[in-house]
């Protein structure tokens, strides 16, 4: 986040506080009051869509805010910011709307994950669903360190970390890899049960407080802890695989640089589109093709 919007949200924040003795814990985006009662009740900064917060708030909702904050802060309005952010149209329900559409009338059909899987077009564009992301691969990147750590403590503290901070069952969590400074994490998720969090909505908490920009309220620090010693990441990214195939075409791929990495897998007989997320760099990259010998297939970086 830039520091003209940090400051932005810090003096919203700020008034709203003086006002108040409630925050918000899972979702700074947020100013609350307290009734007579003492019942807090929490809202959306720029909206008046009241946040839960004992859980996470969804992606959509969050990536809402944070354009908001960037109007208030008097930048002409984008759509598209750097790593993907954008300004979204979301649900009643926190989640996006299939199709997303921007100023200029140029639509397009998105996953769960807010992402394009869709070549763009007019407002007359139909997306009949929203496809859900139920696939996501994090890797990271820990600083380097005199301690050696066992693969199984790894796992288990960030079993742990995703459990209490990030509100994920176990279950999800389909498997931890670790191999010095590299951390492969796999979450699955096919069916989302009524209480249970995103995994897509995880991955987007644990972005931010990876590069620093933490959606938690300022009381509430990010850290790995590893049989009590820290383990610092430095580097997140971000693979978001959907249940379903996209439906553009390899041309569009090509010409298109919307999204700031895709990945197409070809094995053989049907087709999977992965979004990565780079945290570390958010500058668009040349095309580059590579074989893989594992899948049989190709890999676009754009």
């Amino acid at each position: 986040m830039e520091p003209l919007l940090g400051v932005t949200l810090g003096l919203i924040l700020m008034v709203a506080s003086s006002a108040q003795s409630c925050t918000c814990v899972t979702n700074k985006w947020t100013v609350c009051d307290q009734d007579a009662s003492g019942n807090c009740t929490c809202r959306l900064v720029g909206s008046d869509h009241t946040v839960d917060c004992s859980t996470l708030t969804s992606k959509c909702l969050l990536m809402k805010a944070e354009m908001s904050v960037l109007k208030l802060s008097y930048r002409p309005r984008v759509k598209l910011l750097d790593g993907g952010i954008y300004d979204p149209d979301c649900e009643d329900s926190g989640i996006f709307k299939a199709r997303q559409c921007d100023e200029a009338g140029t639509c397009w059909c998105v996953n769960t994950a807010g992402i394009r899987r869709t070549g763009k077009g007019d407002k007359n564009l139909i997306c009949n669903e929203l496809i859900r992301t139920n696939w996501v691969d994090i890797e990271l990147k820990h600083k380097e360190t005199s301690h050696y750590f066992e693969a199984l403590d790894v796992a288990e503290a960030l079993t742990r970390l995703f459990e209490n901070r990030y509100k994920l069952r176990p279950k999800y969590i389909a498997a931890v890899k670790y191999d010095s400074p590299f951390i492969q994490i796999h979450l699955k998720q096919n069916n989302l049960k009524q209480r249970d969090v995103d995994i897509v909505d995880v991955a987007y908490y644990l972005e931010k407080d990876v590069t620093g920009d933490s959606v938690f309220h300022s009381d509430s620090t990010f850290l790995v802890s590893v049989n009590r010693k820290d383990l610092a990441i430095e580097n997140i990214r971000i693979y978001y695989v959907d249940e379903k195939p996209p439906v553009f075409s390899m041309k569009q791929l090509l010409v298109d640089i919307s999204a700031v990495v895709a990945v197409v897998i070809l094995p053989a007989g049907f087709v999977i589109i992965l979004v990565i997320v780079l945290c570390q760099r958010r500058k668009y990259r040349k095309i580059k093709i590579e074989k893989m010998s594992e899948t049989e297939g190709q890999i676009l970086e754009l």
